[in-house]
């Protein structure tokens, strides 16, 4: 009897060598020179990069016939995992690897190359369409060059507020959109408060989405601003391989240590709540992770490098719990304010009567510099202006304040807040005459008062 070979043998084939040539790839340079930290953080940040973009793209090329996949078992929506992890390490890890050798431009046509070579090869499990070549310029363009961007910022740590914003857009993509989307294809009941094809929330659920939306929003808004915190005043950011250069103690950071780890539990709370229960799952792994592996591995690393400002701070401020206001020994603001415009006055006047912590008020004449909007300095030289000024002195009030100040520092909030303020008369003008002092000017509104 003649033994007929199965079908199955070349699409296992190609599964088999799809996979273990970018790892074995990744593994041999990681044994022939053993990736320092940022190296690590490079290729971890690429890599995440790569899979969040490559799993729409891929979506996107089988419904419009660039390319399909012809796979049983290991898939999802169509896609095979092992492949799609492979592709994320060739895209992500890999390249961030070769940049020790070769610049951006060579790293991304040797890569592009090889693509273009393995993707023909890869039949029967992909099919390539007529168009598949169009696919890949797409995936070139959104996929390996920002991944391989990332990646050359990342070793040689320029632009930490972009590479920090791109972290937490990541940890926010992967570990919420990720599972709740995973959730909503295996159950789709719990789409039952997203809208309808007409637009409108189901009549069962009325305004459920909208509340949904402002918890999550609330939720987020401590750890988004404790990431920014992290690259504007640290340096660094929240991945551990890449972290701040100094001790961070001012934004959420002033209430509460725990701060991204705090609102991705609330995050998983809320949707647990409105969305599936599974996600509590999520809120009690974070937790754990905070109070367990990221207590013991952060707190010795913030020992080894900050010493005794890191035990002050400890001591100061809880891991789980909010102060209601600032610590004491935060790091310290001075608020310059122009003495000889009244609506600064009185600006100035709103947040000294709330009896600031480590915010010193300043009259903006005194400013070495001609300044020209209300202005926030710490003590590390950084600056803020404008209303971006104003959220910062928020900080130093309680935590109601704080979230309030926050909410206006978001960029796109803080941008249209402030061309309204302009639009009222709150436009830059320098200030440089001397002027009373604010007590003095307190003082002259409650005698106009009474």
């Amino acid at each position: 009897m003649i033994a007929v070979p199965s079908p199955e043998i070349p699409a296992l084939i190609v599964r088999g060598l799809g996979l273990f040539l970018p790892v074995a790839a990744v593994a041999a340079l990681c044994l022939w020179r053993a990736p320092g930290r940022r190296e690590i953080a490079s290729m971890i940040v690429a890599s995440g990069w790569a899979l969040c973009t490559l799993v729409p793209l891929n979506l996107y090329a089988v419904r419009v016939g660039w390319w399909s996949f012809h796979v049983e078992g290991a898939s999802w929506q169509g896609i095979p995992v092992d492949l799609l992890g492979a592709w994320a390490l060739l895209w992500g890890a890999l390249p961030a690897l070769a940049l020790r050798l070769l610049p951006i431009p060579l790293v991304t046509v040797l890569l592009v190359w090889v693509d273009m070579v393995l993707m023909p090869l890869a039949e029967p499990v992909v099919v390539l369409g007529a168009w598949w070549v169009l696919g890949e310029v797409v995936g070139v363009a959104v996929c390996l060059i920002p991944a391989l961007t990332l990646a050359f910022w990342t070793r040689r740590g320029l632009l930490p507020g972009v590479r920090g914003g791109v972290q937490a857009l990541l940890f926010l993509v992967l570990m919420v959109v990720l599972p709740v989307y995973l959730l909503a294809t295996a159950s789709p009941g719990i789409m039952a408060l997203l809208p309808g094809p007409d637009g409108l929330s189901p009549p069962e659920y009325p305004g459920a989405l909208s509340v949904l939306v402002q918890l999550l929003a609330l939720a987020c808004l401590p750890g988004v601003v404790a990431a920014r915190e992290f690259a504007v005043v640290g340096g660094g950011t929240p991945l551990p391989y890449d972290p701040p250069a100094r001790l961070v103690t001012s934004g959420p950071y002033a209430y509460v240590r725990n701060s991204m780890q705090l609102s991705m539990a609330l995050l998983y709370l809320v949707a647990g709540v409105f969305l599936h229960p599974v996600l509590f799952v999520g809120t009690a792994a974070s937790l754990v992770y905070g109070a367990g592996f990221a207590s013991w591995d952060e707190g010795g690393r913030m020992r080894e490098r900050f010493g005794s400002d890191w035990e002050v701070y400890r001591s100061g401020v809880r891991s789980w719990i909010p102060r209601l206001r600032p610590w004491e020994g935060r790091a310290e603001g001075v608020l310059y304010v122009a003495m000889d415009c009244g609506m600064c006055r009185g600006v100035g006047s709103m947040v000294a009567s709330r009896r600031p912590t480590a915010l010193r008020l300043r009259p903006a004449a005194e400013h070495p510099e001609v300044l020209y909007r209300l202005t926030y300095e710490n003590a590390a030289g950084d600056r803020w202006s404008g209303l971006a000024a104003l959220a910062r002195a928020m900080e130093h009030l309680h935590l109601g304040w704080a979230m309030v100040g926050w909410t206006i520092s978001l960029p796109g909030v803080r941008w249209t807040l402030q061309l309204c303020a302009d639009a009222f008369g709150a436009g830059p003008r320098p200030s440089r005459r001397e002027s009373p002092t604010l007590a003095e000017a307190e003082r002259e509104r409650e005698d106009v008062d009474t």
